[in-house]
C-alpha cells in the first residue's frame, strides 16, 4: 500500500496506459479522480465496477480534457471530497499519422491541443494546491518518439518533446515547494491507440527494438507507482524514464 491515503487525478483513464495506472494506484491504496472520454452511462458503470474490489473512493469525470470546464471539475472534485491533490498523471492523448507535406492544420492542432496543451492546463489547475500543501507529484506520459522523432509522426513528436521540455521546466520552478515533476516515455505499447497504426510501421518498429516486442500497458504502470511513492520517487525530478524495449538508450 505504497500510496495509501494519497489522492490522484489521472487523465485518459478509461483505457490503455491510463487505466492500468489507475488500477495500480488503487491497488496501492490511492483515492482516484479519473478523467474519461466519450463513455456511455453503461460504460462508466462497468468501469467503476472494476475498481470496487480495491475499496478506494473512485470518481469518474467524463469529458474532453482540452476543455477547461472538465479540468476544473477534476480538480474541484478532488478538493471538495478529499481536501488535497497529491498526484497528477497527465496521460490523455491521441496518435495519428501523416507525412508533413500531407498533414492538415487541423491534424496538427488536434495533436498539440490534446497531447501538449492539456498537460499545461491540468497542471496549472492543480499546482497552486500543491504549492500550498508543499508537496505533490506530477507525472506526464510522453513518448520515446518525443526523444528521437518518428516517420509520419512529426506532430506527435513535437507534442511529446514539448511535454518533456515542459516537465523539466516546471521541475525547476516547483522543486522548492516539495513538488516533483517527471515524464514516462514508453516505447510502442499494445493499446487501442497503437492498434490503429499502419501494420508495416509496426513490423519495422519491432525489428528496430533491442527487445523485439511491444510492451503491455500494465508493464508501464509500475513506473508511475514508483514516481508517486515514498521514498521511491522522492529525489527524482525533471527526469524521463523509458519503459521502451530499448528503443531509446540514455
Amino acid at each position: 500500500m505504497r500510496l495509501e491515503g494519497k489522492v490522484a487525478i489521472i487523465t485518459g483513464a478509461n483505457k490503455g496506459i491510463g487505466k492500468e495506472i489507475a488500477i495500480a494506484y488503487a491497488r496501492e491504496g490511492a483515492h482516484l479522480v479519473l478523467n474519461t472520454f466519450q463513455l456511455t452511462e453503461g460504460e462508466l458503470n462497468l468501469l467503476k465496477e472494476e475498481f470496487i474490489p480495491f475499496k478506494q473512493e473512485t470518481f469518474l469525470i467524463n469529458g474532453d480534457i482540452t476543455n477547461q470546464l472538465t479540468i476544473n471539475t477534476l480538480a474541484n472534485t478532488a478538493l471538495k471530497t478529499f481536501g488535497k491533490i497529491d498526484i497528477l498523471v497527465n496521460n490523455a492523448g491521441i496518435l495519428t499519422q501523416a507525412l508533413i507535406q500531407d498533414m492538415s492544420e487541423d491534424m496538427w492542432d488536434d495533436m498539440i491541443n490534446l497531447d501538449l496543451k492539456s498537460v499545461f492546463l491540468t497542471t496549472r489547475s492543480v499546482v497552486n494546491q500543491m504549492i500550498a500543501q508543499k508537496s505533490g507529484r506530477i507525472i506526464n506520459i510522453a513518448s520515446q518518439i518525443g526523444q528521437k522523432g518518428g516517420y509520419e509522426l512529426s506532430h506527435y513528436a513535437a507534442a511529446k518533446a514539448g511535454v518533456i521540455g515542459f516537465t523539466k521546466s516546471i521541475a525547476i520552478e516547483l522543486g522548492k515547494y516539495g513538488i516533483t515533476a517527471n515524464c514516462i516515455a514508453p516505447g510502442p505499447i499494445e493499446t487501442e491507440i497503437i492498434a490503429e497504426i499502419d501494420e508495416n510501421w509496426k513490423k519495422n518498429k519491432k525489428e528496430e527494438l533491442a527487445l523485439p516486442c511491444f510492451g503491455q500497458a500494465y508493464e508501464v504502470a509500475p513506473t508511475a507507482v514508483f514516481l508517486a511513492a515514498e521514498p521511491d520517487g522522492n529525489i527524482y525530478t525533471g527526469q524521463t524514464l523509458g519503459p521502451n524495449s530499448g528503443d531509446v538508450m540514455l
